[in-house]
């Protein structure tokens, strides 16, 4: 029943309780893990809202699973009294799966549909197609028979936007022209995209993996994943990828999967009421995102696992590959890009790799590890200065600048002015023989009789030169321009722009490569693998490992990068080459810093977020962190029944504190159970609605038999239903390792710190992250939602 991501921690945490319990009976007071019936008698007389959280505050990962357990033993007894409730527990069962089915169809529908936009809202910059102006260049020329093999491309159907405004394709006037309306169109789709975001759903702006990573470690953001957010998140992503910025959709869609996740589990209750259990819905949910995103089902459910799940027990995981085989399946019913892939850029190669190319594809995991220092480092710093200047407040602005600055430096060079996608599919290629790419022209044997699939390594001609020149301006355009697009508000996804500065690279070192091995194959490290007229080098290859290594360095992604690039692929021989990059790129990265792009957006946003990855190694203990510290006012307490009603909403009034403990009296501080403070707001209001005779001057008490009062005394009113009488708490001198381990481990909001039984202070998880802010030499008060 602990928060944990693995099997293991549960023992981990196991021992420590074992140890501390056998430390000090006082030291850790954890009460009954599956939930005291104390700690729910409340809900046998619910009132409203009780049991929920207010926004920008951190769920009770043990209070969530005692409820759930609770209700599942009530389920299970009530099924056996008829054949009704045991129908009702049967439909309970199936719920989970259910929504999971439900959230896979709508994930792969909306993802079809969001790709088939995409590709005519792209095409639309160009031209536009006479026969059916919904249809984009490909399907437009797919319908006509006046199209031959060599200008397949090119088709009566299809007009450039100077074609049909001044029936001129050639010429300086028809270019001028076609760039006016590439860039108008840009802009227009990028204002109308900032504008929809500002006006009808701030939270639809950025990547959201960050946001959902915090939301999976269980805080609470009201409205990021409702329904105002899928829709204009689904939308303005059309948009801005058919704008032509620096931007990918592969990251917004894990947001509008997890959207779709939040929609269907509010129509249930086992989900809507538990905060807990929703957060394995939208684990199972980000699982479906990445598989309709990269066609990769399973590399969506390592990459929940592994990348932005907090709790991932055994059942979410079974759940996550339903999610992402149903999404999957339904996306490849859609058939967005009518080639039967599930991405535009799926490629098949056929030749086998060779120890001696380890080193190129090990370079490549360098330069991944290298470029995502750089990004994280630029990006962060330009993202703090939009916070902290005057620029945060002109958004639309920004992004028009940016999509003007991008289409005007795009659109002379062909391999910026495509979609970022399509430039992907091209340099993962392989070149055969009905390649009409720049990249395939080399000059070829005349007396070659090859079969088409085994074209052996030839010459680079003049094409190929044209093509690197292009590329490595387009690389370093890129690389520039994609630091200042992401984090603007805007949906943008990072995963498409970081393989394509990968894929270019790559493509660039494998020709270099090809070129070496084809004019010196008498050199020691070609002769044993690489003869003449033989085809030993695969520059799509190459760009491949490079934008794993590049993906890799910007999210310090390793097992799910590997296994997405391999379900891309298709083939089982290329795992060593994209794990020797994968790796590399992360140890590089690691020297220079531990965070990925998504952890140090989340510091910058001061999202609680105790990340599992982070080790704490400091000699600091509790009584160093809790509060209230040496010259501060005293803790506020509840007495158990010494106060009155009035009494209690001076204390909620004066204070903002999410819960207050109880005591036997102020004198002795002898602790003896704790109370939210929404609860006991909930539970006064509700008694003086409900309770003949509770007034302002009635005493409060959380014990089983009212106290001994006066005559004439008002009816006292008893509130030991919400009393939770088993809060964590911990000794005074437990090393804070051990305070951070259970924070992290089971997931808590607060924990008490006592000695001898009696009260001393209090640790939240927000001062758990400024001492650990506090220790790595950072701002402390940067750890707050901003």
């Amino acid at each position: 029943s602990v928060v944990c991501k693995s099997r293991e921690h549960l023992h981990e945490f196991t021992d420590i309780l074992v140890f501390l319990l056998h430390a000090d009976p006082n030291m850790v007071n954890a009460g009954d893990m599956n939930g005291s019936g104390n700690l729910m008698d409340f809900l046998d007389e619910p009132f409203p809202d009780v049991g929920t959280y207010e926004d920008f505050h951190t769920i009770d990962w043990l209070r969530e699973k005692s409820r759930d357990t609770d209700r599942h033993r009530k389920i299970t007894s009530k099924s056996k009294e008829s054949i009704w409730e045991f129908i009702k527990s049967l439909l309970d069962a199936w719920s989970g799966w259910v929504v999971m089915l439900l959230i896979g169809l709508l994930a792969g529908t909306l993802a079809g549909v969001i790709d088939l936009a995409v590709d005519w809202m792209t095409d639309l910059k160009e031209g536009v197609c006479l026969s059916a102006f919904w249809y984009s260049h490909e399907q437009c020329c797919w319908t006509s028979n006046e199209t031959t093999f060599d200008d397949r491309d090119k088709c009566p159907q299809w007009q450039k936007w100077s074609e049909l405004l001044v029936s001129q394709s050639e010429g300086a006037s028809a270019y001028i022209l076609n760039y006016f309306l590439y860039i108008m169109w840009a802009l227009c789709f990028a204002f109308l995209a900032v504008s929809l975001v500002r006006v009808f759903a701030p939270y639809a702006c950025g990547s959201g993996i960050p946001e959902i990573k915090t939301i999976l470690s269980g805080f609470i953001i009201r409205g990021y994943l409702g329904k105002w957010t899928l829709l204009i998140k689904t939308v303005t992503l059309v948009l801005v990828v058919s704008s032509g910025l620096s931007l990918g959709k592969e990251g917004p869609l894990v947001h509008v999967a997890c959207c779709c996740g939040n929609f269907f589990s509010s129509l249930f209750s086992k989900y809507s009421k538990n905060e807990g259990k929703r957060r394995e819905v939208l684990s199972a949910a980000a699982a479906a995102g990445v598989s309709v995103a990269f066609g990769a089902p399973i590399g969506g459910v390592l990459f929940s696992l592994e990348e932005v799940s907090y709790y991932f027990p055994l059942k979410t995981l079974w759940r996550s590959f339903f999610a992402a085989l149903v999404a999957a399946f339904t996306l490849r019913s859609i058939n967005p890009f009518g080639n039967s892939r599930l991405v535009l850029f799926y490629v098949e190669y056929h030749t086998p790799w060779y120890m001696a190319e380890l080193f190129p594809f090990i370079l490549l995991g360098v330069f991944g590890g290298l470029w995502g220092t750089l990004f994280i480092r630029c990006n962060i710093a330009w993202c703090r200065r939009r916070k902290t200047t005057r620029l945060g407040k002109y958004p639309v602005l920004e992004v028009i600048v940016i999509t003007a600055i991008t289409a005007i430096i795009a659109y002379p060079n062909p391999y910026t002015r495509r979609s970022t996608s399509e430039l992907i599919s091209e340099l993962f290629n392989d070149c055969g023989a009905l390649e009409s790419s720049q990249l395939c022209d080399y000059i070829n044997d005349p007396n070659m009789t090859r079969p088409v699939d085994d074209i052996p390594d030839r010459p680079a001609g003049p094409g190929v030169y044209t093509a690197m020149w292009q590329l490595a301006l387009a690389l370093v355009f890129k690389i520039v321009i994609t630091i200042f697009t992401f984090g603007m508000k805007i949906p943008s996804g990072l995963f498409i722009p970081s393989m394509a500065v990968g894929a270019m690279a790559g493509r660039m070192v494998g020709i270099g490569v090809e070129q070496l091995a084809y004019h010196h194959h008498d050199w020691i490290i070609f002769r044993n693998w690489c003869r003449p007229g033989a085809d030993c080098v695969t520059p799509g290859l190459y760009a491949m490992v490079g934008a794993a290594a590049c993906l890799g360095g910007v999210t310090r992604m390793t097992v799910s990068l590997v296994v997405i690039m391999f379900e891309l692929t298709g083939g089982l021989e290329y795992i060593v080459p994209l794990m020797a990059a994968a790796v590399t790129s992360k140890w590089v990265a690691d020297a220079f810093g531990k965070e990925g792009i998504y952890e140090a957006h989340i510091h910058l946003n001061g999202y609680p977020f105790l990340d599992v990855k982070d080790e704490f190694t400091h000699r600091t203990l509790a009584t160093d962190v809790m509060r209230p510290r040496r010259g501060e006012a005293p803790l506020s307490v509840l007495t158990q029944d010494s106060m009155t009603v009035e009494d209690v909403e001076t204390l909620i009034k004066e204070t903002d504190y999410n819960g207050f403990p109880v005591v036997v009296s102020k004198d002795s501080e002898r602790l003896i159970g704790f109370a939210q403070r929404r609860e006991l707001i909930l539970a006064i209001k509700n008694a003086r609605q409900r309770q003949d005779g509770v007034v302002s001057n009635s005493i409060v008490y959380f014990t089983e038999d009212p106290p001994e009062l006066p005559p004439n005394s008002p009816h006292p009113l008893k509130l030991r239903r919400i009393l939770n009488l088993s809060p964590f708490t911990v000794t005074d001198h437990t090393p804070m390792e051990t305070v951070v381990d259970i924070f992290r481990k089971l997931g808590l909001r607060q924990c008490l710190v006592t000695r001898s039984g009696r009260l001393l202070g209090i640790i939240t998880k927000k001062d758990v992250l400024r001492h650990m802010a506090q220790m790595a030499n950072q701002d402390p008060e940067s750890i707050m939602f901003n």
